[in-house]
């Protein structure tokens, strides 16, 4: 029998936490593992939809989860959208921008370069921790996901948060995730300028070419 409940003490980190079926009953335990390969990231006070499963000394866990709210869009005719029209235009917009600072000199093409590799290196450390979570597996911390953003990965971390439903519901990572983009933009915006452009033409190239 499916049950409806709520979900309470998620631990993201650890991927686990507990339901409480609406209506009263039995608590049971909640496992990323219960809900599908594909499935975007609970949060607590989530509703959920669940079969109820007991395990040995009575203990009970919840099995073939779904979440209500999807189960409802569905209904609807699935009109809602995951990633966000205008985030994905921003990135694209940045990255064409880029591109053309790098086409008519304002940049050097390393720069480029290093929001390419950096951005593919957050994409796959994205897809390593959503696996190691849903399997148990040692995590990739945080801080570390934010550096690679504030280094140059974050367009690549904002299609890993879109196309692999990671840390996409998480919001105090959103904000943090908001804060290292700016960082790195405003970094960027500075190299444009005279002070920027004497660096990066005394000091970083120089070092890059081995002079």
């Amino acid at each position: 029998m499916q049950l409806q409940g709520k979900i309470l003490n998620w631990n993201d980190d650890k991927g686990f936490g507990f339901v409480e079926p609406n209506g009263g009953g039995e608590r049971a335990f909640v496992h990323i593992k219960a809900f599908r390969p594909d499935a975007r990231r609970p949060v607590n006070g989530e509703v959920i939809l669940y079969e109820l499963v007991r395990e040995n000394k009575n203990r009970y866990k919840a099995d073939n989860i779904t979440f209500a709210s999807d189960v409802k869009s569905s209904n609807k005719g699935n009109k809602t959208k995951n990633a966000s029209p205008l985030g994905t235009v921003f990135v694209l917009v940045f990255c064409i921008g880029l591109l053309l600072s790098v086409f008519i000199g304002k940049l050097p093409l390393m720069i480029a370069g290093l929001y390419i590799v950096m951005s593919l290196i957050a994409f796959i450390a994205y897809a390593l921790d959503k696996s190691a979570a849903q399997n148990g597996r040692w995590r990739t911390r945080e801080s570390t996901l934010h550096l690679f953003s504030l280094v140059g990965g974050w367009p690549g971390a904002f299609f890993a948060q879109t196309k692999l439903r990671h840390k996409s519901s998480k919001q105090a990572f959103k904000s943090v995730y908001r804060v290292t983009v700016v960082f790195n933009l405003a970094g960027l915006f500075w190299l444009y300028t005279d002070k920027g452009t004497n660096f990066l033409n005394n000091v970083v190239l120089p070092l890059v070419n081995g002079q």
